[in-house]
């Protein structure tokens, strides 16, 4: 069965966005942890994650995947700006405790001119701070296209990022289908090489998640701009192919496409269409 869904508001809370999945039709969801532009989250309710565990467990909404905000940069320049990311995601992975089974993505960062290598660092660094041989919560780097300073744009960099952190088994990856083809890989081409250099540098192992997104622009563009499934320059066979690749499909797949609700509805049923079961 193709476990797939879509990026879902928490402003209602875990029911409810639980309770908007399966209307769409979606078997997992991803959602921010806080406002994506800003910091302070709402009080944990306790009570709603209660009968979230519950009603997630009875429709099988496992694994979800929580992302970091937009603002969090474990590598920046400014050593407030990193403090704040640090304090903010240590805060977010203490609150996902109180529900199993949950995976944590954060894009890594952008080195502002400090260099890669320089990032790198402060990225495991970042890690190294906040990672506890009790955390049940499974953190994912996310590949990245590479714009501007970004870190994280080829696997190379994300390798080293895990070379460098202590508890690195508390890691994995998340491949987003756009950006690795904006950061220059043919995934829409050379599906089987471009997997083969995953598990050859970082190992397939490590992966598990799919961010599934077309692509506004060409391959190596360094842009991140998110199209609708089968819209874009990846088209929908290429897509059809990563759900249905025996290396992928049984990995949770995260619709971040420029969708409403029922938008991410018609996505949804047209990838169950496409799994070949």
């Amino acid at each position: 069965m193709l476990k797939i869904g879509c990026h879902l508001s928490s402003s209602k809370g875990y029911l409810a966005m639980g309770r908007e999945a399966v209307r769409i039709g979606a078997n997992t969801f991803q959602f921010f942890t806080r406002n994506p532009r800003g910091g302070k989250a709402k009080p944990l309710d306790l009570e709603d994650v209660a009968a979230y565990n519950q009603f997630a467990k009875d429709q099988g909404l496992f694994p979800i995947l929580a992302h970091a905000p937009y603002t969090l940069n474990a590598c920046a320049a400014d050593e407030g700006l990193r403090t704040f990311a640090r304090e903010t995601m240590a805060d977010d992975l203490a609150r996902l405790e109180h529900i199993p089974g949950t995976m944590y993505n954060f894009h890594p960062g952008s080195h502002v001119k400090q260099g890669a290598q320089v990032g790198i660092q402060l990225i495991a660094d970042h890690l190294n701070a906040i990672l506890t041989p009790e955390l049940h919560t499974t953190v994912l780097l996310e590949t990245m296209a590479g714009k501007g300073s970004e870190v994280g744009r080829s696997f190379q960099e994300l390798r080293a990022i895990l070379d460098r952190v202590e508890l690195s088994e508390k890691l994995g990856i998340c491949l987003d289908t756009c950006h690795v083809s904006d950061g220059g890989y043919d995934v829409a081409n050379d599906l089987d090489g471009v997997l083969e250099e995953f598990d050859r540098v970082l190992g397939l192992s490590r992966l598990k998640a799919i961010h599934l997104n077309d692509s506004m622009n060409p391959l190596g563009s360094h842009k991140d701009r998110h199209q609708k499934l089968g819209e874009g320059t990846l088209g929908m066979e290429a897509l059809e192919r990563i759900v249905n690749h025996p290396a992928l499909r049984e990995l949770p797949f995260y619709l971040e496409t420029p969708n409403d609700l029922e938008g991410y509805a018609r996505e949804i049923a047209l990838m169950k269409r496409a799994y070949l079961e």
